[in-house]
C-alpha cells in the first residue's frame, strides 16, 4: 500500500532520521515507537504530505502520491483539528463530507461511536475523549484505505480504547492499513518500528 526508500527528514539543523525505509501491506498495522522528539509525528506528517523530506522517496500502490493524499489517506493528528465554536453535528458533517462521506456513512459513524448525545453541543464543551471520538468519526464515515494516526488513544478511557481498537481491526480486516505513532502498544497485532533505533 505504501513504501518509503532511504527517507531522510530534518527539523531545522537537526536530522530526525536518515535512510529510513518501510513498507505497509494491505491488512497490516505498523506501530511507530521511540522517545519524544525521535521523529514519529514528523514521519507521519511526511507520509501525509505536510513535510517535504530532505531525501528519499514515498510511493503508493497503483496511485500517484498527490492522488493518494487527496483520496486514499486519512490523517488524524495529535490535535483533533476540530473547530471549537461549531456544534459537533455541524463539524462532523463538514469534515466527513469534505472527505467524501454520504449521509448513511455519517449516520453509521455516529452510531458506532455513540455520538448522538453530543451532536447538539459545541465542540468546546466536549471532553478531550469526546472530541477524539468525534475526530475519529470521519474515518468511519468516509472509508479510506490508509490511516495515519498520531497518538490515537491518548485522551481515551479504557472502554473507548478497546472500542477504537476493534474499529481499527475491522479496517484491517477489510484490506486497509494503518500506521500509528504510539507510546503504548496497539490493542491489535502490529509490526513495530523504533524511529530512534541506531541513532
Amino acid at each position: 500500500m505504501l513504501t518509503t526508500s532511504s527517507l531522510t527528514v530534518s527539523r531545522g539543523e537537526r536530522i530526525l532520521f536518515r535512510d529510513l525505509s518501510l513498507s505497509l501491506a494491505s491488512g497490516e498495522a505498523l506501530a511507530l515507537t521511540g522517545a519524544n522528539g525521535a521523529g514519529k509525528t514528523s514521519l507521519l506528517r511526511t507520509l501525509a504530505g505536510f513535510i517535504r523530506p530532505d531525501a528519499g522517496t514515498i510511493a503508493f500502490a497503483e496511485v500517484e502520491p498527490a492522488e493518494a493524499r487527496a483520496s486514499h489517506i486519512h490523517w488524524l493528528g495529535h490535535l483533533d483539528g476540530l473547530k471549537t465554536g461549531r456544534r459537533a453535528r455541524d463539524e462532523l458533517a463538514f469534515q466527513a463530507r469534505w472527505s467524501g462521506a454520504t449521509a448513511d456513512g455519517i449516520a453509521a459513524a455516529v452510531d458506532v461511536l455513540a455520538l448522538e448525545p453530543l451532536l447538539d453541543l459545541e465542540v468546546r464543551k466536549l471532553s478531550a475523549g469526546q472530541r477524539r471520538r468525534l475526530a475519529f468519526a470521519r474515518l468511519i464515515a468516509s472509508p479510506r484505505p490508509i490511516w495515519l494516526l498520531d497518538e490515537p488513544f491518548a485522551p481515551l478511557d479504557a472502554r473507548w480504547r478497546a472500542a477504537i481498537g476493534l474499529l481499527m481491526q475491522a479496517h484491517l480486516d477489510k484490506g486497509g492499513g494503518l500506521i500509528a505513532a504510539v507510546h503504548d502498544p496497539l490493542p491489535l497485532p502490529a509490526r513495530s518500528l523504533d524511529i530512534g533505533a541506531g541513532r
